[in-house]
């Protein structure tokens, strides 16, 4: 998932597009509301990307007590929620539930228990890998930040200064749990090393932040994670072994936080080696008939990146293209298939500099000061990008997908309190409407073009592909081909072999996969969720846009929830 800068900000104002009826906050949402400003207090990163002022010049120490407390502020929401359903009675009085409380509970109790079962087995002692972890946590925030005020500033270097702080405090988490045999693999621990020497080096983002990059502050925040880089190559490195496999124990625990559900996983194995057989064939005849009899799918990447009219160069070319293609779809779609709230901001589009190769998006804040954003880490040289190939990425992080997914449940202030709009997320909801949203736009005829259809088709099987390396990995799953059992050379042949993504590109993946069990999977099981709740909403006579409409102006929950909720109202 992940965070960064704040580009050119639209007016600070309450959005006005609320559609549904007047609702006076309940005692629930007052003790939603209160949980998500104390959360706030507790772990300002998170703050700052909710968009939650008065902690941008804060940073949460990552020690031990940091996530004891963490996890005694769930447990009070957890207790004020079962204590307010104790006295709701189901009459007219003003404390009790209504329809939207009930789901705003049972929405809470998923999520909370699953936090608490991560706290309890030690999983957030051990956390660290390549993509959502402290160091990167810590790294995007201040890309995140305002710049445009000396008090702004001020919040900048305040957060800076205590980078050392925080750096040491998960340092001593990370002994805690590596104490009790609990360490990531070598992968993850050489991964976040490498981020930690970039932050240290004379080309750090931590001197692009609107500040003196000779001042104090700066040099004192760069040293502090060459200091980490060197405590995990000295300490932690030596105790991290190479297995990647996380078993299949602790993998349903993740799995279960990012799908909301137990879900057969060797079901999903199956499932996704079948769709992705079907969606090989289908590339494999488009590519004949893109460039001739023979020409193999690998054959039609090479030749679709060599041809001019899918090629931008340079990421001021890169940039412009996205936003034209966002603002067709808010222009031209709104109000076909899905409504487009008045007062939504375009979403911007910007290049982060993280240069990993992965794309993503950055909600707005809760008063829309700070836009949504689209991010392309671009790695370092490449100045040549491929439309046919990135098309359908602008879908699933912009219009119709991130943007539109977000931006709409953060407007619903009459009924979503400020949890549930700006904090609460699950993948499976999330990126599986992104990845919806992709094929939502291949039936408006954006994919006719055969060399964005296939494009479409690699997005897609990309994310089967990944269902298999994520579940055949951890699980230590024979492989399709029978050679063995899944490891991480399996797994990078098998990437490379099913997608067109630039070496640096799926090198990061990999690893992302291999230290963030079970989010992978998310896009495509969720997806499917999706495409099987649609079917079953207009076999019951709702009409696409009022599916669309109403599924997301509920906001991010698990799947089977929002079934629910979708069908039986």
């Amino acid at each position: 998932m992940t965070q960064r800068p704040a580009t050119a900000a639209v007016p600070a104002a309450v959005p006005a597009s609320e559609t549904a009826p007047l609702r006076e906050p309940s005692l629930l949402d007052a003790t939603c509301n209160a949980f998500a400003e104390d959360f706030a207090a507790l772990s300002p990163t998170d703050a700052t990307a909710a968009g939650i002022p008065g902690h941008d010049g804060e940073l949460q120490n990552f020690c031990p007590e940091y996530f004891s407390s963490v996890a005694d502020r769930i447990r009070e929401l957890v207790a004020d929620v079962e204590a307010l359903n104790d006295t709701t009675d189901d009459s007219d009085d003003d404390e009790d539930f209504d329809d939207v409380d009930h789901l705003t509970a049972t929405i809470v109790r998923d999520r909370m228990a699953s936090y608490l079962a991560f706290h309890h087995r030690g999983e957030d002692l051990r956390w660290l890998n390549n993509i959502d972890s402290p160091v990167q946590i810590i790294r995007d925030s201040f890309e995140l930040m305002p710049k445009d005020t000396p008090e702004a500033l001020d919040a900048v270097a305040s957060r800076m200064s205590k980078v050392r702080e925080a750096l040491r405090g998960y340092a001593e988490s990370l002994a805690e749990a590596a104490s009790a045999g609990r360490v990531a693999a070598r992968r993850q621990v050489e991964a976040v090393i490498e981020q930690c020497e970039a932050l240290a080096g004379e080309h750090s983002q931590l001197q692009d932040q609107g500040l003196d990059p000779d001042s104090q502050v700066v040099v004192g925040a760069r040293d502090a994670f060459a200091e980490f880089a060197d405590w995990l190559s000295t300490e932690l490195a030596p105790l991290a072994g190479t297995e990647d496999a996380v078993g299949r124990d602790r993998y349903e625990l993740f799995s279960g936080y990012f799908l909301g559900r137990e879900v057969d996983l060797d079901q999903a194995y199956a499932w996704a080696r079948e769709e992705l057989a079907v969606t090989v064939e289908e590339q494999k005849q488009l590519a004949q008939a893109l460039y001739g009899e023979g020409t193999g799918v690998l054959e039609a990447y090479r030749k679709l990146d060599r041809e001019p009219r899918y090629q931008l160069h340079g990421t001021e070319a890169l940039m412009e293209w996205m936003a034209s293609v966002n603002e067709e779809v808010h222009r031209e779609l709104g109000g076909v298939d899905f409504t487009v709230p008045e007062d939504m901001p375009q979403v911007q589009c910007a290049v982060d500099r993280a240069g990993s190769g992965g794309i993503f998006y950055t909600p707005p804040s809760d008063d829309f000061s700070r836009p949504g954003t689209m991010w392309w880490s671009v790695p370092k040289g490449q100045e040549t990008f491929h439309t046919w190939q990135e098309l359908t990425t602008v879908f699933h992080e912009g219009m119709p997908g991130h943007h539109l997914q977000l931006a709409t449940s953060m407007l619903q202030r009459r009924t979503l309190n400020l949890w549930r709009r700006t904090m609460c997320w699950n993948a499976a909801h999330g990126e599986g409407w992104a990845l919806y949203a992709e094929h939502l736009m291949a039936d408006h005829g954006y994919f006719e073009d055969p060399g964005f259809r296939m494009g479409l088709l690699d997005s897609r099987r990309l994310r089967l592909a990944r269902v298999m390396v994520d579940i055949g990995v951890h699980l230590k799953k024979a492989t399709p081909d029978g050679s063995g059992v899944w490891d991480a050379q399996y797994a990078k042949a098998f990437l490379r072999s099913n997608c067109a993504m630039g070496d640096a590109n799926l090198a990061f993946e990999l690893d992302r996969y291999l230290g963030w069990p079970g989010q992978a999977p998310s896009y495509a099981l969720g997806y499917r969720d999706w495409l099987t709740l649609r079917d079953k909403a207009v076999a019951q006579g709702m009409e696409l846009r009022r599916f669309h409409d109403k599924a997301l102006r509920l906001g991010s929950m698990p799947m089977d929830l929002l079934a629910s909720e979708v069908l039986n109202h």
